[in-house]
């Protein structure tokens, strides 16, 4: 109990000191925020009342993400089942499931707005880049949620099935996927929701998307049809949550 208590002591007091640190050591200046007022003022001011004549723009631009979130998360679903399965502990060798974990990992690690960068390097501006970007970014993240899905299924099966001759195919056809289905459908439709959401930044980096025109009208300070494009996204954001809460409950 003693040891137990002294880490739980040393870990409030690490978050305490990460915090202190923070604070201390960053330029934060509260009167350059209340400076900032008037500044921010002006350019909400500018932003309304939004100009409607860019409808237009936003329905080619969140078509235009749409597809690249759909395309994208199918990318990822067909990169992230054999992936998962080999990132599996239950299915494969530890000289097998640990180097792929590490390598999901390092999908992980890398921002998102960095790999849509390199693709339109890459492939050229369009939905092309957004496409790769998405589904590279949520293999990482899709895959181990399939393998901790595998991983966490009962064993009772696995080994009746084992014990009957049954090959890792069989298992997991058998005894894994009716145990699994549901949390990977509830994992894969959380994934869609996140990259419909992150698709909508990436025409910023001129990847496609609605993203493409916030940037274009900012720049031209046409803050206005900047306006118009948010509201419209924000539209989206609470249209993706809805659909995602509802898909949830009917899988759930």
């Amino acid at each position: 109990m003693r040891v137990r208590g002294f880490g739980s002591f040393a870990a409030s007091a690490l978050v305490a000191g990460a915090i202190l640190w923070s604070f201390a050591t960053t330029d934060v200046e509260l009167s350059r925020l209340m400076s900032a007022g008037p500044r921010i003022a002006d350019f909400l001011d500018r932003m309304f009342p939004p100009d409607p004549t860019v409808m237009r723009e936003i329905v080619k631009g969140g078509a235009e993400t749409l597809r690249i979130a759909i395309l994208g998360s199918l990318g990822a679903v067909i990169l992230s089942v054999p992936l998962g399965i080999l990132a599996s502990d239950t299915m494969v060798s530890p000289a097998l499931y640990r180097p792929v974990r590490t390598l999901l990992a390092f999908i992980r690690a890398i921002p998102l707005i960095l790999v849509a960068m390199l693709m339109v390097g890459a492939v050229g501006l369009g939905p092309l880049p957004g496409i790769i970007a998405i589904a590279f970014h949520a293999t990482g993240m899709l895959a181990k949620f399939y393998a901790e899905a595998i991983d966490g299924v009962s064993s009772a099966p696995i080994a009746a099935l084992e014990s009957a001759g049954a090959g890792p195919l069989a298992r997991l056809r058998h005894a894994i996927w009716p145990q699994m289905a549901p949390v990977v459908a509830r994992d894969t439709i959380f994934r869609l929701e996140l990259n419909l959401r992150e698709s909508l930044i990436l025409g910023i980096v001129g990847a496609g998307g609605i993203g493409f025109y916030i940037q274009t009208y900012v720049r031209s300070f046409q803050y206005d049809k900047a306006a118009s494009v948010t509201i419209a996204v924000v539209v989206m954001v609470i249209a993706i949550e809805g659909i995602n809460v509802a898909l949830r409950r009917r899988f759930a």
